[in-house]
């Protein structure tokens, strides 16, 4: 039988390059090589070399983070050289990585978010007016940055300023958010027109951690990861038609992994929805995949074949 031949996109050229590539070496050891024949690039460098070899290529697997990667931009390059890819497209993607605009449709469709304003420039230094329809603690955020880069947590206004010139620094556009408090959930959706929602996770940082920040994801031992979340078969449910909501709302395709708050009394409320979740073997959606019954190999192979769909 011939191999499918992927094109495997790891790298890139965003604040996150690190993440994929340590992800890319769990890929590579954990994909069907008697099924896929697997060809690396790294769009930092690759981008000529990969339109040249595109006529040979059955199907791409993005394993990118941040800007260039999850913003929709690589996948209207894939699409130019009509090569098949896993996950979204280039609207959802890019609807999905604006935090502001996905917040904007969450609320459209009745889904359940904090309240939030977009910081401006001038904010820098006088922040008061955001107090007007906020308090304390929020949250500061770029928004187009993942893995947490450039987020923070205020609890006073000199934190606020502090934070809001730090994600500044990220991004030229800001979200200063309410803070929730309770329990992080996170839920994956899998699948293209029939989709099932994964159990659910749930992520308790370090006490020494005041949010799931760059460190607290990627530090061997900061994060206590619980899959399946220890929460009642109710909340589970509701947990995941939410997630499902989102990856809907958001017009995505093959997978997404949608992060929430618990609050005390019950309540759940949408943070934001990963169109390309981490991808090593111990990564969060890997986790549920395999608590569904997809160990990481039968994963990888269950997204390239949504793609070739």
């Amino acid at each position: 039988m011939k191999k499918i031949r992927v094109a495997l996109l790891a790298g890139g050229a965003s604040g996150e390059r690190d993440v994929p590539l340590d992800g890319a070496v769990g890929f590579e050891e954990a994909i069907d090589r008697d099924k896929y024949e697997l060809f690396r690039y790294d769009p930092k460098t690759d981008l000529a070399l990969l339109a040249q070899d595109a006529d040979s290529i059955d199907v791409a697997f993005i394993l990118l983070h941040g800007t260039y990667g999850e913003d929709g931009t690589v996948q209207g390059y894939l699409d130019l050289l009509g090569i098949p890819y896993q996950g979204a497209g280039v609207l959802g993607s890019a609807l999905a990585m604006d935090k502001n605009m996905a917040k904007i449709l969450y609320r459209l469709n009745d889904l359940p978010v904090a309240d939030w304003e977009m910081a401006r420039f001038t904010d820098k230094e006088n922040p008061e007016r955001l107090l007007e329809t906020l308090q304390f603690p929020l949250v500061i955020k770029p928004i187009r940055e993942g893995s947490s880069l450039g987020m923070s947590v205020a609890k006073n206004l000199e934190e606020l300023r502090k934070g809001i010139i730090l994600a500044y620094e990220h991004d030229s556009q800001v979200m200063v958010e309410q803070f929730v408090e309770g329990r992080e959930i996170t839920v994956g959706v899998l699948g293209n027109d029939n989709l099932a929602a994964l159990p659910l996770i749930e992520i308790i940082p370090g006490d020494e951690y005041a949010f799931f920040d760059y460190t607290a994801k990627y530090k061997t031992g900061a994060t206590q990861e619980i899959c399946p979340a220890q929460v009642d078969k109710s909340t589970a449910a509701k947990a995941q038609k939410l997630a499902l909501a989102a990856h809907e709302v958001l017009q995505l395709r093959g997978y997404s992994r949608t992060d929430m708050m618990l609050a005390p009394d019950g309540a759940l409320y949408i943070l934001e929805t990963n169109t390309i979740p981490g991808m090593t073997p111990t990564s969060l959606l890997p986790q549920a995949a395999q608590e569904y019954g997809l160990n990481f190999t039968d994963l990888i192979d269950r997204l390239l074949q949504l793609a070739l769909e």
